[in-house]
């Protein structure tokens, strides 16, 4: 099972709908409506943390969710907000991005793994957010796929 926290935006359901038709069977909760031991006891597969309106410092308990799963070495992906607030928890600057990337297209490279083996590389995304991780500040600890 899939556990999604909801950083509560709207694009958080695309998600949703997306992996629903691809099968997955998940969860759904807001990330100040349910508590990190009740989240723990779910016992989820893996964790997705959404997108959102705010900084990692205002995303509820996502930061504590993440700390607690990656405890656990559960896989935890982030979308946007969620990205971001990986990056916070262990340590990465989050800084406002110098250029807006509001509805622009990028090509995403990656490395091939079990997340993007079906995608082609490079593929185009189009991104939504105004704050970064700074690359340059994120720990080893993390991987770059």
């Amino acid at each position: 099972m899939l556990l999604v926290i909801d950083n509560y935006d709207s694009f958080t359901f695309n998600l949703v709908q997306y992996l629903g038709e691809m099968g997955v069977e998940m969860q759904v909760h807001r990330n100040d409506q349910i508590r990190v031991e009740d989240a723990l006891a779910l016992r989820p597969e893996r964790v997705l943390i959404s997108p959102g309106p705010c900084s990692p410092r205002e995303a509820g308990l996502s930061n504590e969710l993440i700390r607690a799963f990656a405890d656990r070495r559960t896989p935890i992906l982030g979308v946007c907000l969620g990205h971001q607030c990986i990056a916070h928890t262990f340590g990465a600057e989050v800084v406002v991005n110098y250029r807006m990337m509001h509805g622009k297209t990028s090509p995403i490279f990656h490395t091939g793994t079990e997340l993007f083996s079906s995608m082609p590389n490079p593929f185009n995304a189009t991104r939504y957010h105004s704050l970064v991780a700074r690359r340059d500040s994120i720990p080893d600890c993390l991987e770059i796929t």
